[in-house]
């Protein structure tokens, strides 16, 4: 047997808390018949438009709900489009022991989440607004390559140099990109609706505002593609407007 002399022991993990960005999937029914009907008809053209995402089921809106939620073939419906439900949260103790019962986890208080949406074609831009960075917000000054993330955690995130394909930019507020924007960028990431996406270069391969997102799968608008251009939710929609 092996041993490690006393005073060079190394650990074999460390603990470190992490943010991470989740697709939140707030359930308005226990009818999953209607509920597959519905993502039939907003992801059934594109079956691509997910790649296996972690997913937290929100269920606030059902809390009240007195028929029971088939967990299991809910679980089973979600996998069918490749989103990988993991955990839930909101509803009540019964559901959240159904859920439990099933490998769901309960997840903590989380900030609200809003519903999946199909992207928008953008409304005709209107006249460029003028970009205001606040004084409290990360500026990253050095390229993001493939495989780096950075996370502004509740402030805006400033970056000057180019955002590379495989990266990862994440901000509770908005994010700035005075460069070419080519890889993933979630603003709003604990659900503020507000939040927007400013680059002087749009091309990303991902972006997303408060857990609505459109990835590259679907073409840029050729207004914005490689142009500047703004991310802002409108209804509830993603629109993408030249700058």
């Amino acid at each position: 047997m092996s041993s490690v002399p006393t005073g060079q022991a190394r650990a074999c993990f460390d603990l470190k808390s992490a943010t991470l960005p989740l697709v939140a999937v707030l359930l308005k029914t226990a009818d999953l018949a209607a509920l597959g009907r519905e993502l039939e008809a907003r992801f059934g053209d594109t079956p691509d438009f997910f790649d296996q995402d972690p997913v937290v089921l929100n269920l606030l809106a059902v809390a009240e709900e007195t028929a029971a939620i088939d967990f299991k073939q809910l679980i089973a419906l979600l996998r069918s489009y490749r989103m990988q439900p993991i955990a839930v949260h909101g509803g009540n103790a019964a559901q959240h022991k159904a859920a439990n019962h099933v490998g769901l986890v309960s997840a903590p208080d989380i900030a609200h989440a809003v519903p999946l949406a199909k992207v928008a074609p953008p409304p005709p831009p209107p006249a460029a607004p003028a970009v205001t960075v606040p004084s409290t917000a990360l500026v990253i000054d050095k390229p993001l390559r493939s495989g780096q993330q950075v996370y502004a955690k509740g402030c805006d995130l400033v970056v000057l140099a180019m955002v590379s394909n495989g990266a990862e930019v994440l901000a509770d507020g908005s994010i700035h990109v005075y460069a070419p924007l080519r890889g993933r960028a979630i603003a709003g990431a604990k659900g503020n609706q507000d939040a927007r996406i400013f680059s002087t270069c749009l091309d990303a391969e991902l972006v997303s505002i408060a857990g609505i997102y459109r990835t590259s799968d679907i073409p840029l608008p050729a207004e914005v593609l490689g142009k500047p251009a703004q991310v802002r939710l409108l209804s509830e929609k993603l629109v993408m407007e030249a700058l």
